[in-house]
């Protein structure tokens, strides 16, 4: 499948919204990506009302200078989205017991995935973290930080929103931490060793 990579803007909301209300992606609709970009503390607790703040909070980013993420194209149909941001975007990172910060660099990082289920195995994710690579290194990041899913047997694809390890490996990852057995902190660098 070939695949078009394009950053969040107002005139691509509807596509973001085709995405996150296709077949398979009842958990984005949840969360419309803004979980790591919550405190925790202060944000709308779950439950009625919640969706909708949080769909309404990715829309005012959806003017956001750099964008809050990126949408893939198949022949023009949204296909698939990244949440890639400066890490200091995403408050909810510093509390992780999995994702707080390795070091000082001011890394960015990818933190979600959402590919609908008929376009799943089809290279739709990787195209995405392609896209979130020259993303990240166009905004002049120092490295590109990532939270995958790194198990024995393929996972649920309901929970595969951060990623797998392998994923990242192929382009150029490689592990920095690692707190809990399933979790790895990876970075991709950029313009320096790792």
């Amino acid at each position: 499948m070939d695949v078009t990579i394009r950053p969040l803007t107002p005139d691509r909301w509807d596509d973001l919204e085709a995405v996150f209300r296709a077949k398979g992606c009842s958990m984005a609709r949840g969360c419309w990506c803004m979980y790591y970009r919550e405190t925790g503390r202060v944000d709308p607790p779950e439950g009625v009302g919640a969706s909708e703040d949080r769909r309404r909070r990715l829309r005012a980013l959806a003017s956001a200078d750099p964008p809050a993420g990126l949408l893939a194209y198949a022949d023009g149909v949204p296909v698939g989205w990244v949440a890639v941001a400066p890490r200091s975007q995403y408050p909810r990172l510093v509390r992780s017991p999995v994702a707080r910060a390795v070091d000082e660099l001011p890394v960015w990082s990818v933190v979600c995935f959402v590919v609908p289920s008929p376009y799943r195995c089809r290279g739709v994710a990787r195209a995405l973290l392609r896209g979130a690579i020259a993303h990240a290194d166009a905004h002049g990041a120092a490295a590109l930080e990532a939270y995958p899913i790194d198990k024995p047997g393929r996972g649920q694809d309901t929970f595969m929103w951060n990623g797998a390890r392998s994923m990242f490996e192929r382009e150029g990852f490689v592990e920095v931490a690692r707190r809990r057995p399933e979790r790895p902190v990876m970075r991709r660098f950029f313009g320096m060793d790792g």
